[in-house]
């Protein structure tokens, strides 16, 4: 007993000495946090940004508008070593690019955790002489990886809403190709386009299944094979069809639906079912002025038997616009449902196709009357 109070009493003396030196070692007022740096530390250099947008994001950029430059991750150093953001200039050809260059000055006094400053947004009014020859801008970071681009034009934009009423026989591939009317109520509207691309054709292999019935309903003299074949078909096995019957007479039953048993070792002749896939394409195609192109495009509603609501934002160039584009032709502009633009740059063949297409569509019957 008494070797086991001398050892706790040595435990409680330690404690109480390590205490007391914790409590000497703070008791001047002089004491603080250790310095970030060493006396007269200064240092000035050149951080970077990870992101940019021109614009938030949007394709044109009308020249007499105000340019938004967003910075977005932005590293200088520390958090407060920023000293400023210099916008470089410089015109190639007709691209005018934009080099940021993320400046810092860092001293003792400031705070030393390195930091990704919030998001910047630069509001700049560029004159008729930065932009004269300008059809696109450009901004890069110090890597010169190019961050955004946006367009650069001269005119307006038009926003505009469209409801097409896409009839039932765009529900059959066999119609096409097949589109809307092009004038509601007397107003020229976008048109619908369905094309056929391809056709794939295909066999299903099956095999009849006896199936009999455990729990008949009416001892019925006449019956008739009443085969009900599946919805889907698995083209990668044989599939298994079972033989149900029923009564001859309507007005009887033969058997309750969840009473049959398949028997799978008593099947029939290997057949075939040919298929075909129909392969198919939506467009939106529209009639615009020359060199007009879309800014913003959104749809809902794309089917046989619905109205569809189409809004979109088109630029009209003016008279001193000597850029054309983009664009899927010079009249015409083509959007293919899901998916995007279709550009003459980048398939010719294609626009020329889809235009030759148009010309040769069917118009669907329009019997819906709904209000624009």
């Amino acid at each position: 007993m008494s070797g086991n109070f001398q050892k706790r009493m040595f435990l409680v003396c330690a404690s109480l000495w390590l205490v007391l030196l914790s409590l000497a070692g703070c008791e001047y007022s002089s004491d603080g946090p250790l310095k970030p740096s060493s006396s007269n530390f200064e240092v000035e250099g050149k951080g970077f940004f990870l992101e940019a947008s021109l614009d938030s994001g949007r394709t044109i950029h009308l020249s007499s508008d105000t340019l938004f430059l967003g910075l977005q991750k932005i590293w200088s150093f520390s958090n407060c070593a920023l000293k400023s953001i210099d916008l470089n200039y410089e015109k190639k050809d007709s691209t005018l690019w934009i080099a940021p260059t993320i400046v810092y000055h860092a001293t003792e006094e400031e705070c030393p955790a390195p930091y990704y400053r919030p998001d910047t947004v630069f509001k700049e009014v560029l004159d008729d002489d930065a932009l004269k020859g300008v059809g696109q801008i450009k901004v890069k970071n110090d890597k010169d990886s190019t961050l955004d681009s946006i367009f650069v034009r001269r005119g307006t934009f038009e926003l505009d809403t469209f409801m097409v009423y896409v009839d039932s026989s765009f529900g059959d591939a066999r119609n096409f190709p097949l589109r809307t009317k092009t004038k509601r109520h007397g107003k020229h509207t976008g048109s619908i386009m369905m094309v056929l691309d391809s056709l794939t054709p295909r066999v299903f292999y099956w095999r009849t299944m006896k199936s009999t019935c455990t729990n008949r309903v009416d001892l019925c003299d006449d019956v008739v094979a009443d085969t009900i074949y599946p919805t889907t078909w698995n083209i990668s096995d044989t599939n298994l069809v079972p033989v149900h019957y029923a009564c001859a007479d309507t007005n009887l039953t033969y058997c309750i639906n969840s009473k049959w048993q398949n028997d799978s070792s008593a099947l029939g002749n290997l057949q075939q079912r040919p298929d075909t896939i129909w392969n198919y394409s939506t467009y939106y195609v529209e009639d615009v002025p020359q060199c007009a192109t879309f800014d913003d495009f959104g749809y809902v509603n794309v089917a046989p038997g619905w109205t569809s609501k189409f809004i979109r934002r088109m630029f009209v160039p003016g008279e001193d616009e000597t850029f054309c584009g983009p664009s899927s032709s010079r009249k015409k502009m083509i959007f293919k449902l899901p998916g995007g633009m279709v550009l003459d740059n980048d398939s010719v063949k294609v626009v020329d196709g889809l235009l030759e297409a148009w010309d040769e569509a069917t118009v669907a019957p329009d019997t819906l009357i709904s209000k624009d």
